[in-house]
Order: C-alpha cells, then structure tokens, then sequence
C-alpha cells in the first residue's frame, strides 16, 4: 500500500469537529437543521449536536455563556490508536500539547489532546469513550492530571497560557 493510500485510509476515520457557540439555542437548532437537512443527533436544552456524513463533520453548538462564535475546532477519531497516532503530529505542531485521560465534556468521557494554534485558536483532538447525563461532571480525582471540567485541557499554569479553551464551552 502506497503511503498516499495509507494517509487516506487513516483520514476515513477522522471527523472534523467544530463546537460554536450561539445565543439562542432553539434558533440555531432550527437553522442547522435545515442546513444539514437533519436534526441534532444529540440534543439537550443548552447543547446540540449533529453527527453529519456528507461532509463529515461532528457539529456541536452550546447556549453556557460563552462568548458566540467559534469556540474551538478539533478532530475525533474513532480508536485509541488513532488518537495515539495523531498525537505526535500534535506535539509536533505545539510544543506545549496537553492532555486530559476521561475528560468529561459535551455530555460524554473522551480521552483528548489539546493544543493552541497560532492565532489563539483551541483545538481538541479527542476519542469519545461514553457518554454522561451532564454537560460536564468531574472526573474522579487523578494523580495524572488537574479536574478541570469540559473543554478545558486542566487547571496547570502550561494549560493556562497554551489552551485557551477557558473562554469556551464550559467556562
């Protein structure tokens, strides 16, 4: 298998991820709906999201506060080795790569890498291991890492400056 095939076959996998955040929750529901031309797979009273295949895209909005607009971009990758693998390219874009073990956000447990680009942006590389009846519930206390809460990538002064995921979703 050439390196061309190979690269594509790991793509397949990937979902680009994009988490904005809206006003009014209802409003945006019904716009994105008709824009997809589906409804929320996931849908809560401060929280949607559509699991689109054409393009494939996990699109999430939330109403938490959070200033509107973007709130961070990422990828979601369906295996641990898919998350293992796109880390080193992570930690070759940003130094400063953080990561959170059964981080719970956005109604689910994921395993996740963050990094910051260059304009300031978040982005969240992340595996979903479950789901959760909350927003955002703290994980059980960790030697590992800081309980920080959803998209946050912990509470260490390197998280502070490099991720700043503290103005999004969950802040």
């Amino acid at each position: 298998m050439s390196s061309e095939t190979a690269a594509q076959e790991e793509n397949i996998m990937k979902r680009f991820h994009v988490h904005v955040a809206v006003n009014d929750l209802d409003e945006s529901v019904r716009f994105y709906s008709k824009m997809f031309g589906a409804t929320p797979t996931v849908r809560k009273p401060d929280y949607a999201k559509w699991m689109v295949d054409d393009p494939r895209i996990n699109f999430a909005i939330s109403s938490r506060g959070a200033r509107p607009g973007v709130n961070h971009l990422g990828f979601q990758v369906e295996s641990d080795e898919e998350l293992k693998g796109m880390r080193d390219r992570l930690s070759d874009a940003d130094a400063r790569l953080v990561e959170e073990d059964a981080a719970h956000c956005c109604y689910a447990t994921s395993d996740k890498y963050w990094v910051t680009d260059p304009q300031g942006i978040a982005w969240e590389t992340y595996h979903t291991l479950g789901s959760i009846p909350v927003f955002s519930a703290e994980p059980a206390p960790r030697e590992s890492r800081a309980a920080a809460g959803c998209c946050t990538p912990g509470d260490t002064e390197d998280a502070k400056v490099r991720v700043q995921a503290k103005r999004g979703c969950c802040a």
